[in-house]
């Protein structure tokens, strides 16, 4: 006997509903939360409310871990936070230095590589999962999680007024920056290349010419 069209339409409901509270677990919460702050950092950087700024930067840092810890302690890693997460911290980092290099905070140089840098990255996933059909995992190198170290420190620096204080370290954090975030970008192109020889050796092989 079938059952009745309004307990399946019931069970579908009850099925979504189980589903979207998964998607909006706790760290997918907190990720949303960063999210959201990221407005609210970007006004008080363009009205030179620095103070403020450093105090919602350091919040969303907070997020950051707690999200994080939270995930690993009750394994409540989803599909949507494993997206959010990463593009939640480069969206308000990207932002930050777009802003602050308009402000006359950062040279425009160090904007360049850190974009040039990133798009390279985007780029360079898209052509590898294009020629290979394959979804790419995606692993931080050590060099890239100490590239957004350093870029994170030129962030706090100009919010915390290092740069008025103290500008020949200021002037030395941002060479160092420019050097391992181009670094990083080199070898992440390297992975890249390695990872698609792997998978297609064949367009690594000289063509033949008759």
């Amino acid at each position: 006997m079938a059952a009745p069209s309004h307990k399946i339409a019931d069970a579908r409901n009850i099925k979504r509903a189980d589903s979207f509270i998964h998607l909006l677990n706790i760290p997918n919460f907190l990720t949303l939360c960063r999210l959201g702050s990221i407005p609210i950092f970007l006004t008080l950087l363009s009205r030179d409310r620095y103070t403020a700024a450093l105090y919602v930067f350091a919040a969303a840092a907070v997020t950051d871990a707690l999200d994080g810890a939270v995930a690993r302690l009750f394994n409540s890693r989803t599909e949507l936070g494993a997206f959010l997460d990463p593009f939640a911290d480069k969206l308000m980092l990207v932002s930050a230095f777009v802003v602050l290099t308009v402000e006359n905070q950062f040279p425009g140089y160090l904007l360049s590589v850190v974009a040039i840098r990133d798009v390279t990255i985007a780029v360079g996933y898209l052509m590898l999962s294009f020629f290979t059909g394959e979804r790419i995992p995606v692993r931080p190198s050590y060099l890239g999680k100490l590239s957004t170290f350093f870029q994170l420190g030129c962030v706090i620096a100009v919010l915390a007024r290092v740069d008025d204080r103290w500008p020949q370290y200021f002037s030395a954090l941002l060479i160092a920056t420019v050097a391992v975030t181009a670094g990083s970008g080199i070898h992440y192109m390297y992975r890249g290349l390695e990872w698609l020889r792997s998978r297609e050796p064949e367009m690594f092989v000289k063509s033949k010419i008759d």
